[in-house]
């Protein structure tokens, strides 16, 4: 037709670190542009997608995602008008790498442009850029050879966040704690990343990870979502749960957290849509959290179809507008700033029940395969319903397992303590039994495996175990001592957490329950109540 022509480059193939989230971002841009009177093309490889159904585009082109094939297909295109650009920043990191290679092939990238992508995936020039903003960033090093990492590791100090450069869903990713175990990373991650070099990042142990979602047009900002994680920083963003708007934050600092988005925004003249995601550090002299930026991506995040269905707006239609030409502004009664009186809470679903010889353990790679929401006027009401999403049934009375290393001990007493106020019994092995103990628990104790029968293995298997609460610190013998009763639990159905942020919330979803029964009403219930409620005002 005569119409303008928008190319909308898709995810690709789904894997572990990249999935549907992001295939939601082009079914939305397809119908935006659409209904502004564009004529849409879907470039995707993958069957399993919405955006791949026929009558999704307008026209679809089922060839991988590379700038080869993209180009050919913009060459047959052009044989009957123009194509108006590409959209490259809705499919993830799989799309965004080719804006190089497409731009120097003459093709208009519709969007945040090149430079700007590379400004933030380029450590040295985000460094430069956070520096002339007065930003603050973990200390971190580039690093091309072993000799390299040891010199700065020095500097820096441990623990450190490892991993290459440009990669999918942490692909790579590794906290190293020693030298020895950073040497080891080196002499496998040299071969992951080729030329690419490792990058090396002070650990915050402890901190809190945000994630804020915006919507930009080069000129003004919108921030469509602060989400506080659940699980510390350090977990993969994708396998966190979090909620939204944050609960645990002073109002100065959620301000904060929105000045630097804009800041960022700004500077990275983003059109379309960006995410960043902070560290936060309690400073214990000020009392105040010290802000860390981890990193910023002008493209989709994972995180947008959950913003979207938590506030009402649709984020990604509107990024999609935006991308194609139009102004923030043009969208102002989409974006009223409507308060929300409600809170939702993003869990991730995991395959482990799929693949029973993998550990159960949270890192900085991403193993979740989908995630669910949770809706309620309180956190906790809202958590437990994210859990029933995501197939966990959490016991409201029974007996709880709890086993954690030596640097938890002292958090797990108020969580033991509540969880006896709540009626469960306690079981546990050694020394977390004595410290409990000592603490002025009713503690059972229980032999570890390798201590010999009976001990919890059977336990689980006898289905005396209703919960379970296991940390453990990586690369050492109690990591292969507790696997076995990691792997019994999935096994045998039995609900768990290898954190302590995350027991925390599921003891007070547990309390929750046992107050108050759970309603469920449909979602569009919330933003019509929230909309009564601003009017009443």
């Amino acid at each position: 037709t005569d119409k303008k022509k928008v190319l909308i480059l898709g995810g690709g193939p789904n894997r572990i670190g990249q999935g549907i989230e992001f295939d939601y971002c082009c079914v939305h841009a397809c119908y935006a542009l659409k209904e502004a009177g564009y004529e849409t093309i879907m470039v995707n490889c993958n069957p399993e997608t919405v955006s791949t159904d026929y009558d999704t585009s307008d026209r679809l082109y089922f060839e991988p995602v590379t700038a080869e094939d993209v180009l050919e297909i913009i060459r047959k295109e052009e044989t009957n008008g123009k194509v108006h650009g590409v959209i490259v920043q809705l499919g993830g990191q799989t799309p965004l790498k080719l804006s190089h290679g497409l731009e120097s092939a003459g093709i208009t990238i519709l969007g945040t442009d090149t430079d700007s992508i590379d400004l933030a995936e380029d450590r040295e020039r985000f460094q430069k850029l956070l520096h002339k903003l007065k930003l603050r960033q973990p200390d971190n090093a580039l690093c091309r050879s072993e000799e390299e990492a040891i010199r700065e590791a020095d500097k820096i100090g441990f623990p450190l966040v490892m991993r290459p450069s440009y990669v999918l869903g942490g692909q790579g990713m590794e906290i190293v704690q020693t030298m020895e175990e950073m040497k080891s990373y080196m002499a496998r991650a040299i071969q992951v990343s080729g030329k690419n070099p490792v990058l090396l990042d002070r650990y915050l142990k402890g901190a809190l990870e945000i994630d804020v979602d915006a919507l930009a047009d080069g000129k003004d900002v919108y921030i469509a979502g602060i989400m506080e994680h659940i699980e510390e920083a350090g977990i993969h963003s994708g396998d966190s749960a979090c909620v939204m708007p944050p609960h645990s934050l002073p109002f100065k600092t959620v301000k904060e957290l929105e000045q630097q988005t804009v800041k960022l925004a700004k500077a990275l003249k983003v059109r379309g849509l960006m995410n960043v995601q902070y560290a936060l550090k309690l400073n214990k002299d000020t009392g105040e959290y010290d802000i860390f930026i981890l990193e910023v991506n002008p493209r989709a995040s994972r995180t947008v179809p959950f913003v979207a269905k938590a506030t009402g707006v649709p984020v990604a239609k509107i990024a999609a507008r935006i991308m194609a030409g139009e102004a923030l502004s043009d969208f102002s009664h989409m974006l009223k700033g409507m308060s929300m009186e409600h809170t939702a809470v993003k869990a991730p679903v995991f395959p482990f029940s799929r693949f029973p010889g993998t550990d159960v353990l949270l890192g900085p790679e991403m193993r979740s395969t989908g995630e669910v929401m949770g809706l309620d006027k309180d956190v906790a009401q809202a958590f437990a319903k994210s859990q029933i999403a995501a197939g966990t049934m959490l016991p409201t009375s029974g007996t709880v397992f709890l086993s954690v290393k030596d640097s938890d001990k002292e958090k797990l007493v108020p969580i033991a303590k509540e969880l006896v106020e709540l009626g469960f019994k306690i079981v546990s092995t050694g020394g977390t039994a004595k410290f409990l103990q000592n603490a002025g628990l009713d503690v059972t104790r229980v032999n570890k495996v390798m201590e010999g029968q009976p001990h919890i293995g059977d336990s689980i298997i006898n289905g005396d175990i209703d919960l379970m609460i296991n940390t453990t610190t990586k690369g050492s013998q109690a990591l292969t001592d507790t696997l076995s009763i990691r792997r019994l639990t999935l096994t045998h159905k039995i609900p768990f957490f290898t954190l302590l942020t995350a027991a925390r919330a599921g003891v007070q979803a547990i309390r929750a329950m046992k107050n108050r029964d759970m309603d469920v009403k449909p979602i569009q219930a919330y933003f019509t109540e929230n909309a009564d409620l601003e009017a009443a005002e």
